[in-house]
């Protein structure tokens, strides 16, 4: 009995797993990744400042790897899991833009997710 219920387990399970992000979430985050890009600031990462083209082809590949893995649903992952902190060190991310005081990059992140979604481009 515990043998047929592991099995069917484990034949259910691509069904329990999470699902890929949706339309949304996945125009969500280009628009964070295009707003970076389209920014004039620099990113910190451990300590090295970037360029927002280096920057945006760093979080790209974070990004890859967690939508192989199902660990990235919504914006919001995407923010905490990949646009925070290093994975390596744990330190956060930081973003200085021109004339601005340098921030947290999860607060930069989420300020350009809350605009995206008030000006309903993320919709569309």
């Amino acid at each position: 009995m515990r043998l047929l219920a592991t099995s069917c387990l484990w034949l259910l399970w691509p069904l329990l797993a999470d699902a890929a992000p949706s339309a949304q979430a996945q125009r969500e985050i280009r628009g964070l990744m295009d707003a970076l890009s389209q920014s004039q600031c620099s990113f910190q990462r451990n300590g090295s400042w970037y360029p927002a083209d280096k920057a945006r082809a760093h979080l790209q590949r974070k990004y890859d790897y967690l939508l192989k893995r199902d660990l990235v649903d919504t914006a919001e992952q995407f923010i905490d899991r990949a646009a925070s902190r290093s994975s390596m060190s744990g330190k956060a991310y930081r973003v200085r833009c021109p004339g601005q005081a340098e921030v947290d990059a999860a607060s930069w992140f989420g300020g350009r997710l809350k605009a995206l979604r008030d000006s309903g481009g993320a919709a569309h």
